[in-house]
């Protein structure tokens, strides 16, 4: 069975239409792995086991009689604690949250529904869902199923952690600075970072909050690249007042064949300079892409400065977070702001900076942010596609004692800032860019690493495309002892 617990969702969706396997089969074995193995992992912390039983019943029910609700039909899955579902808590991670339950659920949720899924449970989150590591108050500490010690990434990491252990076939989070992408580089799954926008966030903005960010975005997280696809094409499009005059249709890959991409590859930055042991990975990978047909121009990517872009980045980024500060907190961080050395270039400097902007300021990072957008476009006039890293090194042990401003990680043998990987987050986000991010193998330590494949603008059907095919380079593998 636990061939089963990790077939992808298009596989279980094909045996459930020829009558090999039935739904509640489905759901009630992940419910006996969820009983095995997530007690050490806590990755899926909030349950509706009855209702979603019931609900696969009628699911095969239904086909019996020949009817399908949609292309999830009978389908069990989780989603990640920030999407809100009709009745079910919607925390992220926050206590001044723990009992709200939105009463109506978010367009996207109701696609998934209205499509034939059947959600059974909510993915853990870290507090506002703002960290790579994944803990709260409420529910605890989500692991890294690779090494218990380590974390699984965040804010995505309950959902990444639970595909990675088989509790789930596939999962729904959201990313702003690398919220999918670090959390399936870290657990060894794929993720997609969708096109700004192309994703609706109707019915689905934090409570006590109306205002939108053209930073985050909603997207799939998946055991491989045919279920990113199957629910982008279901997800994408146009809810809520828009829908009243646009209708999306995303372009056609550039290319289907690996030969026929042209293909970048930025290996590391002076900024925030990437594991050796990483970029050896990286470099691995590069070489079997060459093998199999790709040509590969190493040091091809935009010329940008990367010290620029990313002050305004986490100008953009930290001044968007400053809008739930108290007024007691705002003026804490104004003080400080007003006390710091112009020479302070220290990330908790640039933080206090940024909560604390002017709107002058602000504007100042968006004229950055639109010109670093028109290299992007420059770029992809001669290139398809961008391989990066995906941050600066595989999963590192969990430390939930130090503030998160303090952290620090080990790099190629020594300490640095842990907000170093903003960079690498804020690197493809800034300009609204499609990023698919696939495993592409293990390290030494065996804990799993992966690549990004940034795409032009709109054009997430070429980041799939391409990571498609060198899926078959570099695949999904189970992490031990989860047979």
């Amino acid at each position: 069975m636990s061939d089963l617990a990790y077939a992808s969702a298009t596989e279980l969706l094909q045996l459930m239409d020829r009558g090999e396997v039935t739904s509640r089969r489905l759901l009630e074995l992940y419910l006996d792995r969820v009983e095995k193995f997530n007690r050490d992992i806590n990755a899926i912390v909030y349950f509706e086991i009855d209702a979603a039983l019931d609900r696969a019943d009628r699911a095969d029910e239904a086909r019996a009689r020949g009817e399908r609700w949609g292309i999830l039909h009978g389908l069990p899955m989780t989603v990640k604690d920030t999407n809100q579902m009709a009745g079910w808590p919607t925390t992220y991670g926050d206590q001044a949250d723990a009992d709200w339950r939105p009463r109506k659920s978010s367009a996207l949720i109701n696609r998934l529904i209205d499509a034939g899924a059947i959600i059974f449970g909510k993915t853990n989150v870290p507090l506002h869902s703002a960290d790579y590591q994944t803990f709260n108050s409420i529910y605890g500490s989500t692991r890294n199923p690779w090494d218990l010690t380590r974390t699984p990434g965040g804010s995505s990491g309950g959902s990444a952690a639970a595909l990675a252990a088989g509790l789930t076939p596939v999962e729904f989070g959201s990313d702003i600075a690398g919220s999918i992408r670090f959390p399936a580089h870290f657990c060894g799954v794929f993720g997609h970072k969708p096109t700004h926008g192309i994703l609706s966030d109707e019915d689905n903005a934090r409570r006590g909050s109306r205002t939108r960010s053209d930073l985050s975005t909603l997207g799939p997280l998946a055991r491989s690249v045919a279920d990113l696809e199957l629910l982008l094409d279901l997800l994408a499009g146009t809810e809520g007042p828009a829908a009243k005059a646009w209708k999306l249709e995303l372009p056609k890959p550039r290319a289907t064949r690996l030969r026929d991409f042209r293909v970048g590859l930025i290996e590391t930055s002076d900024l925030a300079p990437i594991d050796s042991e990483y970029g050896e990975a990286i470099s691995s990978f590069v070489q079997k892409l060459e093998q199999s047909g790709a040509t590969v121009q190493r040091g091809a990517h935009p010329s940008f400065d990367h010290s620029e872009a990313h002050d305004a980045y986490i100008k953009m980024l930290r001044g968007l977070g400053s809008g739930r500060m108290s007024d007691a907190e705002f003026e804490e961080a104004s003080g400080i702001a007003a006390g710091l050395s112009p020479a302070d270039n220290t990330y908790r400097a640039k933080l206090r900076r940024a909560q604390t902007q002017t709107h002058r300021s602000y504007i100042a990072a968006e004229e950055v942010r639109a010109r670093l957008s028109d290299e992007w476009a420059r770029f992809f006039d001669a290139f398809d596609i961008l391989l990066g890293p995906v941050t600066l090194s595989a999963a590192y042990p969990v430390d939930e004692k130090t503030e998160r401003v303090d952290r620090k990680i080990l790099v190629s043998g020594r300490m640095v800032d842990y907000n170093d990987q903003l960079f690498w987050g804020g690197y493809s986000t800034m300009p609204s860019l499609p990023v698919t991010t696939i495993p592409i193998g293990t390290l030494p330590n065996g804990l799993p690493v992966g690549i990004n494949i940034i795409g032009p603008y709109l054009e997430d059907r070429t980041t799939l495309a391409f990571a498609r095919e060198a899926s078959q380079i570099a695949k999904f593998i189970p992490p031990p002892g989860y047979s």
